[in-house]
């Protein structure tokens, strides 16, 4: 189905193509210039301090129409804006979803952190069940995904931090062995290592420039969160003279978690080598346990590397282990996907993420034009919550991406008292992070003003190796910003 959107508020028309995506996925919406099998027409008016949204779709030479009014806000801004939004969402949502006969299961939401809404109910003085209930008038979520919610809501009790001086530290290690064929990270294959020192080296620069700036401006450094990239693709001497070098400028962390990434990555040297650091907690991430789709998908391992490298890594006393799954990979079926959650549950790690296959324009499955398969997506997710619970572990932190197959979303488990307080930090968005290394995106959060700076590092290797400077005075200037608000 291929629908072209007119609107007289240009401003809104990717509002509401995000609305059509939702029941007819990526692709679905062209311009009125293009060929296409349906007209979306939008009109709006606004009397009496009154907004009127009409919302037309001709199909097949047959039309169906949806009408909502809402109370205009008057004075312009942020506000305005957004409860405009809100309304010509929710009259495209209704007709598309009478149109189509489908519910989705986030309803019409097309934002990427739920919680969001969940935690602004209750800042409204709202009780928990009243938030529920206008998450379901507002938005058209499932009991399902409402509950979910909730139970991620009660995991992030007495977590989230609010201090003006708290400060998470990211470091990015843009290298991996091979690209795996779903990847849009800012990251490359490691090939024959010739970047890999001279970005070592400009990331140190960082480190000691960076650390020199958060005391300078009383910044507490609370954890720590080493990502890629896969961090373990470095040498082990590369990995172990970085985690010093941090530990040193940075001092002691209440939490450093370090994503070992793929099992092809380590051995028992590195393994011990990471033993010896303050790190709290690793991801050894499958994506799958079939070797088939572990092919399909670029990654240079098997499943029972993955299970050597697990037990290896528990042999040595590491504690507390994550592991990352895919729903809806190329190839996968819900059997196969079912096999991937049986064997996760026999080596019983602390914390299970299970993603949902997006499509991004930068990944090697978009430039191929693969097509996100439908039928058994929904239900694998569901077996990913049923499993984690199954082991004893609550979902403590969400987040939805675009171009995600069945608009479903990623879901951090964990048993309880395992939760990463990095993972919640940068999800809800409530810590301010300063990152490090190539394509890492500081953000300094304004309680004040609710609003975030960002200070973005450029992602290109070279290009960041040449501009440290740069990328560190960005950032020295967001967060000097914010001690002025």
């Amino acid at each position: 189905m291929k629908i072209a959107i007119h609107t007289p508020l240009e401003g809104f028309t990717n509002d509401i193509a995000d609305v059509i995506r939702l029941f007819y996925g990526e692709g679905s919406v062209v311009t009125p210039l293009d060929e296409h099998d349906a007209e979306l027409v939008h009109e709006h008016e606004e009397s009496g301090g009154v907004w009127r949204e009409r919302v037309t779709l001709t199909c097949d030479g047959k039309e169906a129409a949806q009408e909502l009014a809402g109370d205009a806000v008057a004075e312009e801004g942020l506000e305005r804006k957004r409860r405009l939004k809100r309304l010509i969402k929710r009259c495209c949502y209704q007709l598309m979803k009478l149109h189509t006969g489908r519910h989705p299961a986030w309803g019409s939401l097309t934002g990427i952190r739920p919680t969001r809404l969940y935690y602004q109910q209750m800042e409204q003085g709202k009780t928990r069940n009243e938030a529920r209930r206008a998450l379901a008038e507002l938005f058209d979520l499932t009991d399902e995904k409402i509950e979910l919610l909730d139970e991620i809501i009660d995991a992030q009790s007495g977590l989230i931090a609010r201090e003006p001086d708290a400060c998470d530290l990211y470091v990015g290690i843009p290298f991996c062995t091979t690209r795996c064929a779903y990847c849009s990270f800012s990251s490359g294959e490691i090939g024959n290592g010739k970047l890999v020192e001279p970005y070592l080296q400009a990331l140190y620069r960082e480190i000691d420039l960076c650390s020199e700036m958060a005391r300078e401006m009383g910044l507490r450094i609370r954890v720590g969160y080493m990502g890629g990239g896969t961090p373990s693709s470095l040498t082990t001497k590369q990995l172990d003279g970085l985690l010093s070098h941090i530990e040193k400028r940075f001092g002691a962390f209440d939490e450093f978690t370090v994503e070992a990434g793929r099992p092809d990555t380590l051995d028992e040297d590195k393994l011990r080598m990471m033993r010896s650091h303050p790190i709290h907690r690793i991801s050894i991430n499958p994506q799958t346990m079939n070797d088939e789709t572990l092919q399909i998908i670029g990654r240079a391992h098997t499943a029972q590397q993955t299970v050597d490298c697990y037990e290896l890594a528990r042999r040595l006393g590491f504690d507390d282990i994550n592991m990352d799954v895919i729903a809806a990979l190329p190839g996968e079926d819900y059997a196969m996907f079912e096999n991937t959650l049986a064997k996760i549950r026999e080596l019983a790690p602390e914390s299970l993420t299970v993603h949902t296959l997006a499509i991004k324009r930068s990944s090697k499955l978009h430039e191929q034009k693969y097509q996100q398969r439908e039928g058994d997506v929904e239900r694998m997710v569901n077996l990913g919550r049923e499993t984690a619970h199954a082991m004893g572990m609550r979902a403590y932190y969400l987040y939805r991406q675009k171009y995600m197959a069945q608009n479903m979303e990623n879901v951090g488990y964990a048993m309880p008292g395992r939760y990463c307080r990095y993972n919640i930090d940068n999800m809800e968005e409530t810590t301010s992070v300063l990152a490090l290394g190539a394509g890492g995106i500081s953000k300094c959060v304004m309680r004040q003003e609710e609003k975030i700076l960002r200070a973005p590092n450029i992602a290109n290797i070279e290009q960041y190796i040449a501009r440290v400077d740069e990328m560190v005075e960005r950032k020295r200037e967001a967060f000097a910003a914010k001690a002025r608000a």
